[in-house]
Parts: C-alpha cells; sequence; structure tokens
C-alpha cells in the first residue's frame, strides 16, 4: 500500500468520489472482506460487493487473499494508497493552465501552478511504480508569521531574486544528458485546519 495515490483515470476519480465508496476506501486502510465491512460499515454484503468490484476495475483497491469458507470463497481486499489525490488530468478538457494570463501575485494562478504540480508528480510518481524507480524531488515547507504587509512583499521580492540567482548559476542548456527540472515557489496565508481534524486523523 502507497502513502498516497494520485487517480488520472476519470472514471477512477468518479468511482472514488461516490460516498459509499468513499467510505469502503477509508474502511479498506486494513485488509477485509465484503463481510468485514459490511459488518463496519452498515450495510448489506450485496451492496459492499457490488462497489468493491467497482473500486477494484479502476484499480483503487487489489486482493491480499482468498480464504475457503466451506463452499465459498471470501476474498480479502485492502486500499491500494491510505491516501489520495485527484489529478486535474482527470478532468482534462477543464484543467487549469499556468500559460495563461501568468500573474505572480494572483491567487489563482498560483492554484493552476498547485494543479499543475499535482498533475506533473503525479505522472512522473506513475510512471516510477511502472518501472520500479524512484522520483528524484525535493520540497520545503515552513511557516512564517510577517509583522506587516510590507515585510511581507520585501520577503517575497528577495526570494525571487534569490531563486532566480540560483536558477542563472545552475541552469546549463547545454549539458550533454542534462534533464529540465521545474521549480515552483508558492506564499500564500496559512489556514487553520478544521475543527476537530486533530480528532480525525
Amino acid at each position: 500500500m502507497f502513502d498516497i495515490a494520485v487517480i488520472e483515470d476519470p472514471a477512477a476519480a468518479e468511482a472514488s468520489l461516490d460516498p459509499v465508496r468513499a467510505r469502503l476506501l477509508a474502511a479498506l486502510a486494513e485488509p477485509a472482506s465484503a463481510t468485514m465491512l459490511a459488518a463496519r460499515v452498515g450495510l448489506a454484503r450485496q451492496k459492499v460487493n457490488y462497489h468493491l468490484r467497482a473500486l477494484e476495475q479502476h484499480g483503487l483497491i487489489e486482493l491480499v487473499e482468498e480464504r475457503r469458507k466451506g463452499n465459498v470463497t471470501e476474498r480479502v481486499m485492502r486500499a491500494t494508497a491510505a491516501s489520495y489525490v485527484i489529478s486535474p488530468a482527470a478532468l482534462a478538457a477543464v484543467r487549469p493552465d499556468p500559460a495563461q494570463a501568468p500573474d505572480r501575485l494572483s491567487a489563482r494562478w498560483l492554484l493552476a501552478l498547485a494543479a499543475r504540480l499535482v498533475q506533473d508528480v503525479g505522472a512522473l510518481i506513475t510512471g516510477a511504480d511502472r518501472a520500479g524507480k524512484r522520483v528524484a524531488t525535493f520540497a520545503v515547507d515552513a511557516d512564517v508569521r510577517f509583522a506587516s504587509a510590507s515585510d511581507r512583499a520585501a520577503f517575497a521580492e528577495e526570494l525571487a531574486a534569490a531563486v532566480a540567482g540560483l536558477v542563472g548559476r545552475y541552469h546549463d542548456e547545454q549539458a550533454p544528458g542534462g534533464r529540465r527540472h521545474r521549480v515552483v515557489l508558492a506564499l500564500h496565508p496559512s489556514v487553520d485546519p478544521p475543527t476537530g481534524a486533530a480528532e480525525d486523523s
């Protein structure tokens, strides 16, 4: 089971967004059979089986083992990941395009960049998993409390200048065998977690 998986297929995204199937995915963080799940989520076994078939068809759950119980073979399933992210690729016709109206002060442009980040890294993870390799990535996540809006603006300018300097120093258009990498930096107000999030996690 992966820590996180990216859903790129529209049909798989639709299946994962069904409320009942989302509950079953969450319940299948631990392997279980349809009978066990039915008792756990309070649904009829036949209905659970129906939804499990759909989830398995789209690669959201997988078979762990089969157990014989009398004349019946019980299938024990589990989710393929602990959590899922839906890639903008699943909404190809309406996915955001950060190349349109780039504006580093626009929250919507930041969102378009974030969507592209999910799509690109999701595609890289999918390809790496198939090849049995790892993806070389690096990320920084930090909180900073500014005393004023002018301090925030000064920080953003210094950060942009520092990154531009690093890019200029290390970028080599002619390097044989070189590989392009994308650098995305974001600065936005912090959002408090929903009430009860700590208890639910």
